[in-house]
Parts: structure tokens; C-alpha cells; sequence
């Protein structure tokens, strides 16, 4: 028996290096607890914005321990219109 279930999000901002910014992974806030952060990597994000459209990401990665913050990576990227809006994390 298969379950899913939603968990949800707000996008924090790209993802920068010292000289460099990848337009195409964001970090994202999780709001759920710390201890099935782990879990969420390999899950889908699915991102809405005013117009419509939807923008479909994977969490690659959690940013730090303490923070609840996780690493999407959107194909292609997405708008900077979309950073403090939330989304959907579908989990299996």
C-alpha cells in the first residue's frame, strides 16, 4: 500500500557560490519535523505561481542539521518572482 503524503514549504532564496548562482536549485524551508528531513530527499516539489504555471523540482539534498532547510533543483529554474512562496513536497 502506497502512501503519500504533503508536506509544505516556502523558497528561501538560490542557491549561491562565492562567484557563482545556480538559478536552477533554491533552498526551501520545510515546515515539519527535524528528525524525517532525511526522508524528503528524492521527493517531488511542485511550485505554483499567480499565473499558473508549474514548476516541478526534486530535493537533492538537506542544507545543515539544525535548520530544516533542504536543496531543489528546478528544470528548468525558476522566476525570482517565485522566492517567498510557498510549495508542495510530495513525499512517498
Amino acid at each position: 500500500m502506497n502512501t503519500v503524503s504533503r508536506v509544505v514549504g516556502v523558497i528561501l532564496g538560490y542557491r549561491k557560490g562565492s562567484n557563482k548562482q545556480y538559478n536552477n536549485e533554491v533552498y526551501v524551508r520545510v515546515f515539519t519535523d527535524l528528525k524525517s528531513i532525511y526522508g524528503l530527499i528524492g521527493s517531488k516539489v511542485i511550485a505554483r505561481d499567480i499565473y499558473g504555471n508549474v514548476y516541478r523540482g526534486k530535493v537533492v539534498k538537506v542544507h545543515g542539521c539544525k535548520n530544516g532547510v533542504v536543496v531543489v533543483r528546478f528544470d528548468p529554474g525558476i522566476p525570482g518572482q517565485m522566492i517567498r512562496s510557498l510549495v508542495d513536497i510530495i513525499k512517498k
